[in-house]
């Protein structure tokens, strides 16, 4: 794990801005999150408070950046996966963690917002799921919540315990 953090962030500092941020690698992923609000907000001159992040999962891996936003991979599954038609499926039998396809953080007007089938699924950075209560009022552990496409009422992901983690304990 520290090994591929260290690999990206010499490819960062060698090559410039990548296409493809590696979310597991932040130490504090809240901080690049809030950065890249604040780019889109500097760049359109718009109060921050009016902004977050929409999402749009991809198949494949981006060849260039995105005008706004960044593209992120990384994470995974847990209680889920992904399908072929980028929808919130029944994880695959024995398995414990999917990867998460990549996923486009879009910098958005909140009143802009997509509408569509979704669970807002909660991120964290580790498998435990716990920490030490924050001045935010979340756990340590606790970094946002994803709405992520299904064809699935939210409360059936609920009831599995689905959430996307960061890094795995093993």
């Amino acid at each position: 794990d520290l090994m591929v953090r260290l690999v990206f962030f010499q490819r960062w500092c060698d090559n410039g801005v990548p296409v493809l941020f590696d979310m597991p690698a932040f130490f504090f992923t809240q901080a690049f999150m809030t950065g890249t609000l604040q780019n889109y907000a500097r760049k359109y001159k718009i109060p921050i408070d009016t902004v977050d992040f929409d999402f749009e999962f991809v198949s494949s891996a981006p060849k260039v950046r995105p005008q706004d936003g960044a593209f992120v991979h990384g994470p995974y599954l847990e209680g889920a996966r992904m399908n072929d038609s980028l929808l919130l499926d029944e994880p695959t039998p024995k398995m414990l963690f999917e990867p998460l396809p990549v996923l486009l953080l879009v910098p958005t007007l909140t009143s802009q917002f997509k509408e569509f089938a979704h669970y807002n699924c909660p991120v964290y950075k580790t498998a435990e799921r716990r920490g030490v209560l924050a001045t935010t009022g979340h756990s340590s552990n606790f970094v946002m919540f994803i709405r992520v496409p299904t064809n699935q009422g939210a409360s059936h992901w609920t009831m599995r315990g689905t959430a996307i983690i960061l890094s795995l304990s093993f």
